[in-house]
């Protein structure tokens, strides 16, 4: 696994300060398997955060309605499941049915405005397509 390779995710201005958004991606496994693999990306002025999107209480997706992932006070991630809470910078749950465990942190950078997913190998877009001109 190339570590240094940088996939993007979306602009920086794609997101708006103190918001998040859901990505469906494809990782690649060590195997050589593709599976889904859903992430969070959260936006806090020049900062981003990355989690996978799982509760650790059961699994679940975070997002109750399409990024819905913020507390009605827009200061940390819910569960829309259960309720549980996670601080944005450190995906530690400070409420809640998973209080004292964390969200699976995402490695993300921004290079150029783009918000980056790294240390992972996705399946890119070009890839995922069947190639027609084998037809």
């Amino acid at each position: 696994m190339d570590s240094s390779v940088a996939y993007v995710v979306c602009s920086m201005s794609d997101i708006p300060s103190q918001k998040a958004r859901g990505f469906q991606l494809m990782r690649v496994e060590e195997d050589g398997t593709k599976r889904p693999w859903s992430i969070i990306v959260v936006r806090w002025g020049r900062q981003v955060f990355g989690y996978v999107n799982k509760c650790p209480h059961d699994g679940v997706n975070l997002d109750w309605e399409r990024n819905q992932f913020l507390d009605p006070n827009g200061i940390r991630l819910m569960c829309g499941k259960h309720g549980a809470l996670f601080e944005l910078g450190t995906g530690q749950c400070v409420d809640g049915p998973c209080k004292g465990r964390a969200l699976m942190p995402v490695a993300l950078s921004v290079l150029d405005g783009d918000i980056c997913v790294t240390g992972v190998t996705l399946v890119e877009d070009e890839e995922a397509l069947p190639d027609e001109q084998d037809a």
